[in-house]
């Protein structure tokens, strides 16, 4: 498919049959997808969407995994979120990665501390999403040191495939315009193919403004991204509607993937 013609799954895909069910990747997690509305109930709305049939419908969520050393990757992940949030039925979560250096080196690093309001995830957590977004900067063209041994941890879930057939993708933050916008992205995807999730690059469907020379920006086919600079410089208003844009893209892709009776379709008049 040529440039701009997008990575969206065909409209014309035919629906799951019985036989679809032998091969889904993680049936419990999708099971988890509907439940019924018992007399008496006051679910939470936040987290539900009714069907006509009395049956509730989880929201899907997308956990965005990042690491952000200066805020540069936060703020995308944000921007990330509201995208998501925007998309009926479906929810955005943030979540830091540990941190591997130690407190000493941080201070000496003049890094700012991190907000408590986003947790810190756990391998284990990450078989409760429906799609996962991993951001993290550059070091030398692949991902930080952070990120890589989060990665690492994910042994047991490898090994029971616990996350084959889980929609993916990245956004990165490089020093510089050769710093690895692309190559950061793309040594990250053997990643995703040891544990068979399925990436999703947001190609060229941000639309004209992939292709504007005006000014600096970040971010590629392979996703959102942001140059950082000496560290001073502030993510730019299109990158951070870039970050939106890929936050809602995945938000349909895995509506679609995780519920492909419904009809999807890409809103292009933004």
């Amino acid at each position: 498919m040529g440039k701009g013609g997008g990575c969206c799954a065909t409209k014309y895909r035919s629906p799951l049959d019985e036989s679809d069910n032998d091969i889904l990747p993680n049936p419990q997690r999708d099971s988890r997808s509907v439940t019924s509305v018992q007399e008496g109930q006051n679910p939470r709305t936040d987290s539900t969407v009714p069907l006509q049939d009395g049956a509730l419908l989880k929201k899907l969520r997308i956990f965005i995994v990042f690491y952000s050393m200066y805020g540069h990757i936060e703020g995308l992940a944000r921007m990330m979120k509201k995208g998501i949030d925007g998309i009926e039925g479906v929810e955005g979560v943030l979540f830091r990665v540990p941190e591997t250096l130690s407190p000493e080196v941080l201070d000496q690093m003049k890094v700012p501390s991190k907000e408590e309001e986003i947790p810190v995830i756990s391998a284990e957590e990450l078989v409760e999403a429906d799609g996962l977004l991993f951001g993290f900067p550059t070091r030398y063209g692949s991902m930080s040191a952070q990120m890589k041994a989060f990665f690492d941890s994910t042994g047991q879930l490898w090994k029971e495939q616990k996350l084959a057939g889980v929609p993916a993708g990245f956004f990165v933050s490089t020093g510089t315009q050769g710093g690895g916008q692309e190559t950061t992205a793309w040594t990250a995807i053997t990643q995703l193919a040891h544990h068979g999730m399925l990436y999703v690059p947001i190609g060229y469907t941000f639309g004209a403004g992939m292709f504007k020379m005006d000014s600096i920006r970040g971010g590629s086919p392979y996703g959102a991204g942001v140059f950082s600079g000496d560290g001073s410089r502030e993510p730019s208003d299109t990158e951070l509607a870039l970050a939106e844009h890929q936050g809602k893209y995945m938000a349909m892709i895995v509506k679609r993937v995780a519920r492909p009776y419904e009809s999807i379709a890409p809103d292009h008049s933004t």
